[in-house]
């Protein structure tokens, strides 16, 4: 099954990837991660009835922002659970579990 963790942090918070890229890259569970620049320098882009709108900055003013994405093959929702909780451990932020569907729906 493969399960995507998004990483949420405050734009401060440097994420360490050591301990998931040890466990899940040697098991040959990690399929990709990916850290993310800091909100301040993203763009936004909305459609407003049709009417394409480009704003610079991070999307939403809240304390934690995106920071990072690892996309992993799993056993089962247990085990994505497990590696998500090396990263939270690791910086104090938040991790979403989320399966990840294909074409045809889930993934399982």
């Amino acid at each position: 099954m493969k399960f995507l963790l998004n990483v949420y942090a405050s734009a401060a918070t440097a994420l360490d990837h050591e301990r998931i890229l040890a466990v899940a890259g040697r098991s040959g569970e990690l399929i990709a991660g990916h850290a993310l620049s800091d909100p301040s320098i993203s763009t936004v882009v909305q459609v407003r009835d049709g009417v394409v709108e480009v704003n610079d900055g991070p999307y939403l003013p809240v304390a934690q922002q995106a920071a990072g994405q690892y996309l992993l093959d799993c056993e089962s929702r247990e085990r994505a659970v497990e590696l998500a909780a090396l990263v939270a451990d690791g910086h104090g932020g938040t991790v979403e579990v989320r399966p990840v569907m294909d074409s045809a729906g889930w993934e399982m």
